[in-house]
């Protein structure tokens, strides 16, 4: 490849870039003004760079309780997924049979089916369990996360399925030798080596559950169990859409999962290719 071509790529790598960080800054910028300073020109730098639009957008958010929501559900959901999901994929890998590859199959093809197609009638399963079962999986944090566990299942068992492959079956032979139980095989030989997918996962679940809105907007009614992307719908009203304090909410928002990607994104593509390819 010639300096000219290298070049052009390199152009056409920084547009790229621009664009996809041109949101972020507009974000950024517009959360430090108030709505005239904005509206006057949504592009420019603020005059000064005074955090009270984050206070006022914490307050009205009721960011702290909506952070622990957030919390709570992201980090209870994707310890399940993990633990499920990697037994149920190391069972379809070691049961080689008819039975295990339609399971694993159906575990796929759900990946194909579009989440809005699913939500009226999920609802109404929810609401009949309620009904019928006496189990309150509507407006609670234990029936949101049951329903994570459910929808992001399949692509973490296609994960761990294509990952566990790899993995010899000679060293939990030599466990089972030895007197260990399949429960002790899997905790003590094999979920330690599937350490970079399970990383790949649960950032991917991360990521996903915490700015999930759809699915949380239909479970949880109560101001009090709200996340934090139904805290951030307050600012955008039927009439009028507080556009600064917005930005400051949105932006309070992707902070902890932009800092939680930074620290673990070098397990991504290496935790998904191994998965993939192995």
């Amino acid at each position: 490849m010639n300096k000219a071509s290298r070049t052009s790529i390199s152009a056409l790598l920084a547009l790229l870039a621009l664009a996809f960080l041109s949101p972020i800054y507009l974000m950024l910028v517009n959360s430090f003004k108030d709505r005239a300073e904005l509206y006057k020109n949504a592009l420019a730098l603020p005059d000064s760079f005074s955090f009270q639009y984050y206070a006022k957008a914490m307050d009205k958010m009721n960011f702290m309780s909506a952070f622990g929501n957030s919390l709570f559900i992201t980090i209870v959901s994707v310890a399940f997924v993990v633990v499920l999901a990697s037994m149920t994929a190391w069972m379809l890998v070691r049961t080689d049979n008819r039975l295990s590859r339609i399971i694993f199959l159906v575990f796929v093809s759900t990946m194909l089916i579009p989440f809005q197609t699913l939500m009226m009638p999920l609802m109404q399963v929810m609401d009949w369990i309620r009904g019928n079962l006496h189990i309150p999986m509507l407006n609670t944090r234990g029936g949101l996360i049951y329903m994570n566990i459910g929808f992001h299942a399949s692509m973490a068992v296609f994960l761990f399925h294509g990952f566990i492959k790899s993995v010899p079956i000679a060293l939990e032979e030599a466990a089972t030798l030895d007197g260990c139980t399949k429960f002790g095989v899997f905790w003590r030989i094999v979920f330690p080596m599937l350490k970079t997918i399970t990383i790949t996962v649960a950032i991917l679940d991360v990521i996903a559950m915490w700015n999930d809105y759809l699915l949380p907007s239909l479970t949880l009614s109560d101001k009090g169990l709200r996340t934090i992307p139904l805290s951030t719908f307050y600012f955008f009203g039927e009439f009028t859409i507080q556009w600064n304090l917005a930005m400051a909410g949105l932006t309070l928002t992707i902070i902890p999962v932009v800092v939680f990607y930074m620290f673990a994104q070098k397990y991504i593509i290496k935790g998904i290719a191994a998965g993939a390819v192995k």
